[in-house]
């Protein structure tokens, strides 16, 4: 416990930059309209490709004898990998329902 309160001590600007950085996201995304929330969610999950790419480079550093971090490496591609391919299906979708039908 000590040692955590030391961490939380040392470390607070970070503590308040994340909880700022919430409060900023809600408020943006607070006042967007909702006809763009879904190109907005496209996009976010396209930037989840650095999540991707960034558990890759992790997973490439990691000796082959640390299983668990190969492991969580894995989980991250491939939930990463699932979370873009579906917010791209999902746009995809709702860019259908702006067409016009024949």
């Amino acid at each position: 416990m000590e040692a955590i309160l030391d961490f939380i001590g040392t470390h607070k600007e970070v503590f308040y930059f994340v909880i700022l950085s919430i409060f900023v996201g809600v408020e943006v995304i607070g006042k967007v309209p909702t006809v763009l929330h879904t190109p907005l969610m496209s996009g976010a999950n396209a930037i989840h490709g650095v999540v991707i790419v960034g558990a890759i480079i992790v997973m490439l550093d990691t000796e082959i004898s640390n299983i668990p971090s190969l492991a969580l490496g894995f989980l991250a591609v491939v939930l990463g990998t699932l979370n873009v391919v579906g917010g791209f299906v999902v746009t995809d979708r709702m860019l259908e329902m702006f067409k016009k039908k024949k």
